[in-house]
């Protein structure tokens, strides 16, 4: 393995998943995020990376619908996801929306790194539990398809938005005009099938982690 690339906020996980790829793979250069945005910087930087190591919590992010955005503008980038979540539905969604894995991280050593060696070699890795799980229902799967529309800047945008972000917020904070995000808007709204920002962020919603665990938990 030549390069890493690993979105995570928490220091001393980013720095415990360094030992282990260095002690597995010697000379393997390291690339490292701590939010959403410096993650699609890096990406973009870095195409030819051999694997995403991806926290489905990094700031910035919405459920899966960070996972369902790389996936469809890089393809060729094999991403795990590496959470504390546990729960057998959501490493079900992750596999079906394109993940390569799903790690726990309350995982040891070497299981990590049994994990990392399995994908590198081209397989999957995921715990049995996550297997047995019914696939994605039928408004997830429609929502990624919408959401996988958008260009990257677009998507930016509606992560900023879904934050509550206002047009002048998110021009500043990207460097361009408002004018520019309200053409983007217009273009999300189209390609979402939305009528307003609200719908379009519940549509993006629809990827995240906490009203699924909440409707499991209610059935």
């Amino acid at each position: 393995m030549n390069e890493l690339l690993i979105a995570d906020d928490h220091p001393l996980f980013r720095e415990a998943l360094r030992g282990v790829v260095a002690n597995l793979f010697p000379g393997t250069t390291i690339h490292e995020a701590d939010r959403i945005s410096a993650l699609y910087e890096l990406v973009e930087q870095t195409p030819d990376a051999d694997l995403l190591l991806l926290d489905l919590n990094i700031p910035g992010a919405i459920g899966f619908s960070a996972l369902v955005h790389l996936r469809a503008n890089f393809p060729s980038l094999p991403i795990v996801v590496v959470s504390a979540h546990e729960d057998p539905h959501l490493i079900r969604r992750a596999l079906d929306h394109g993940a390569m894995g799903y790690i726990p991280k309350s995982v040891d050593t070497s299981t990590l790194s049994e994990a990392l060696q399995e994908i590198l070699n081209g397989g999957s890795w995921a715990p049995e539990l996550g297997h047995a799980i019914p696939g994605i229902d039928a408004d997830e799967k429609h929502a990624a398809a919408q959401l996988r529309e958008l260009t990257p800047q677009q998507f930016r945008v509606l992560q900023m938005v879904g934050t509550g972000q206002l047009n002048k917020q998110i021009a500043h904070e990207l460097g361009v005009s408002e004018a520019t995000i309200k053409a983007h808007m217009t273009a999300i709204l189209r390609k979402l099938g939305a009528s307003n920002r609200t719908q379009a962020v519940l549509i993006a919603n629809k990827l995240g982690l906490q009203e699924k665990e909440q409707s499991l938990m209610s059935e």
